[in-house]
């Protein structure tokens, strides 16, 4: 079995065709029979592949070699800036449509749905709701909220339901261009801006000591965690040395770190080598940023092109994602 765990899809109920006058929904405009996406009148250059036709998403996936796919929401519209009746409003939408499509295709789909986090108690309500919805996994989220990176103790009633719920919590970081400076130029802003936002959510994540008070909680990191394992070394130091890294931890860092899970988009052999060396094959799961320029154009290759030993290889092709979205029933 082969499993996609990252793939994105831009459901037709949040774009402008439904509602024409919320200008924040991204416009999509077919042209010879290949869509186009705008969003704020501008062009979404970064989409090569179909985003909203499902047909045409399952036969590129098919293509591919990939047997399931996890779907889960593009994050620019998970809505962070809005208000929480607003946000609750579009994620029961997305999730109302993303649980249509699961339905339609139970053999070949499951998903991520929405959460509003902007209410960390409403989302811990809807997090309940969602994972009543067949082949829902758990909730995507984005790696901070109106500033807030995800070790904010405002969040900890997220982190208590999603691990009594057994929910996978994917966390994707917001590409915004604004995010940091001196990433304006050469495209750095995706290449360098979306792996450090998912760096520092995650060490924030372990610092202050959820993965510890929350054992049992399972977040899996996009684009491999970004820097995170080669920065481990020097959180490790840190809370040796500091006493401002004791505050929340009481454990070595690395015990928290050993706790993520891992997708492969890495683009770098050696990188995924030394993912897989340190998490353990049980913690890498395959994916392919579908349908974005930095996604991997051959995710199942990429994977093959390491030769892992056979066990190994099948684990982080399908196994672990079979395992953990309980897939082979």
């Amino acid at each position: 079995m082969v499993v996609d765990i990252h793939a994105h899809i831009l459901v037709e109920e949040l774009t402008r065709s439904t509602v024409s006058e919320e200008t924040w929904r991204p416009l999509v405009v077919r042209v010879d029979g290949k869509e186009r996406i705008e969003i704020n009148g501008r062009p979404l250059t970064s989409v090569l592949r179909p985003f909203v036709d499902l047909e045409a998403i399952l036969q590129a996936q098919e293509a591919k070699g990939i047997q399931i796919t996890v779907l889960s929401p593009w994050i620019a519209l998970l809505r962070e800036e809005a208000d929480a009746e607003e946000a609750l409003r579009v994620t029961r939408c997305l999730n109302e449509a993303l649980a249509r499509r699961v339905q339609q295709y139970p053999d070949r789909l499951r998903a991520f749905g929405a959460i509003p986090l902007n209410d960390p108690e409403q989302a811990a309500r809807e997090l309940e709701l969602l994972m009543q919805e067949p082949g829902m996994v758990g909730a995507e989220i984005p790696a901070r909220v109106r500033g807030d990176f995800l070790g904010h103790e405002r969040f900890e009633p997220l982190w208590e339901a999603a691990e009594a719920l057994g929910a996978f919590i994917f966390v994707h970081p917001t590409a915004r261009s604004d995010a940091f400076p001196g990433l304006q130029d050469y495209y750095l802003w995706n290449a360098i801006g979306n792996p450090f936002e998912t760096t520092i959510t995650a060490a924030q994540i372990v610092m202050a000591g959820v993965l510890e008070r929350h054992p049992r909680l399972k977040i899996l990191l996009a684009h491999g965690g970004g820097a995170l394992l080669h920065l481990k070394g020097r959180l490790q130091h840190a809370w040796h040395q500091r006493p401002e890294a004791r505050q929340r931890l009481q454990e070595p860092p690395e015990a928290s770190i050993r706790r993520f899970y891992l997708d492969t988009v890495t683009h770098d052999p050696d990188t995924l080598r030394i993912l897989i060396k340190f998490a353990g094959a049980d913690q890498v799961l395959m994916g392919s940023d579908y349908p974005f320029d930095m996604g991997l154009e051959e995710p199942v290759e990429f994977v093959r092109s390491l030769s892992l030993p056979p066990e190994q290889e099948a684990k982080i092709l399908g196994g672990n994602a079979a395992r953990l979205f309980d897939l082979e029933g």
